[in-house]
């Protein structure tokens, strides 16, 4: 097996589409109403993945196992509700799908996130996690993350209650 990493583009929005909703149906489905997790998916369309790869404020990196899309990470403006303390980005998201975890993609993928804000000037890097995805929490705890503060994540009409974690880059 051979894993491969690139930067996305325009022609990987579909891809990019694919692996956001198997990954986060796989994870999170069974928590919402269909109606909030239609409203929810609504807002994320193969349109709307390609806007953003076209726009060089965001950056993505896909991983490929063999030649096919297994996960990829999104960098993108900081705009969450916290005091910074200097330049920021916003790691938006973080999708693997459920059978690649444990081969060293997601670590591949936050060592390029990580250094991805260093290039781009960025001296702190947020993000928000599902209070209850301990998974996902200890994943970044290692990466030096810490929790600043409780955040709603909304899906369709439900708040989740999400924390909003920093690392220093």
């Amino acid at each position: 097996m051979s894993f491969s990493y690139r930067a996305g583009s325009r022609r990987d929005a579909e891809t990019v589409d694919r692996l956001f909703r198997t990954s986060f149906m796989a994870t999170f489905a069974h928590l919402y109403r269909p109606e909030d997790l239609d409203a929810f998916l609504s807002k994320f369309t193969p349109q709307a993945w390609e806007a953003e790869l076209a726009d060089d404020r965001f950056a993505f990196q896909l991983a490929e196992a063999d030649g096919e899309p297994v996960g990829f990470v999104k960098l993108g403006p900081a705009e969450l509700p916290v005091e910074r303390n200097g330049p920021a980005i916003e790691l938006r998201q973080f999708y693997l799908l459920h059978e690649w975890r444990g081969a060293g993609v997601a670590h591949a993928l936050m060592k390029w996130t990580m250094e991805e804000a260093r290039v781009r000037g960025a001296r702190e890097v947020y993000l928000t996690v599902y209070t209850d995805n301990h998974r996902a929490r200890r994943f970044y705890e290692r990466y030096g993350f810490q929790e600043v503060g409780p955040y709603k994540f909304m899906v369709g009409e439900q708040a989740d209650e999400d924390i909003i974690m920093r690392a220093q880059v």
